[in-house]
């Protein structure tokens, strides 16, 4: 049984620096839909680039700090995205030893 997670306690948590680097069928209204997880959770990406080769989507989506908390769940949402085949989270606490 898990505990309920309130927004208080995500906003609390030690930000990341996060990207997600997403393969998807290149349609129309992709992009958009892409957004909607973060938009909902009121997140603005520092960065996002997409490139289409043929009928395929490369999509990045980067933050430079994001609530830690927000990382899984947005990979998640994403990876429920019509559209989208595959999702990888590659991500940093931010004020982490160097060297991790």
């Amino acid at each position: 049984m898990s505990a309920a997670v309130s927004l208080d306690d995500l906003s609390a948590e030690q930000p990341v620096a996060v990207r997600y680097m997403l393969e998807a069928d290149a349609a129309p209204g992709l992009l958009s839909r892409v957004m909607q997880p973060f938009a909902r959770c009121d997140l603005t990406p520092d960065r996002m680039w997409a490139h289409r080769t043929g009928d395929d989507l490369h999509v990045e989506v980067a933050f430079e700090a994001m609530p830690g908390a927000y990382a899984p769940l947005m990979e998640g949402h994403l990876s429920r995205v019509v559209g989208v085949r595959s999702v990888l989270r590659i991500d940093r606490r931010q004020n982490a030893p160097a060297g991790r």
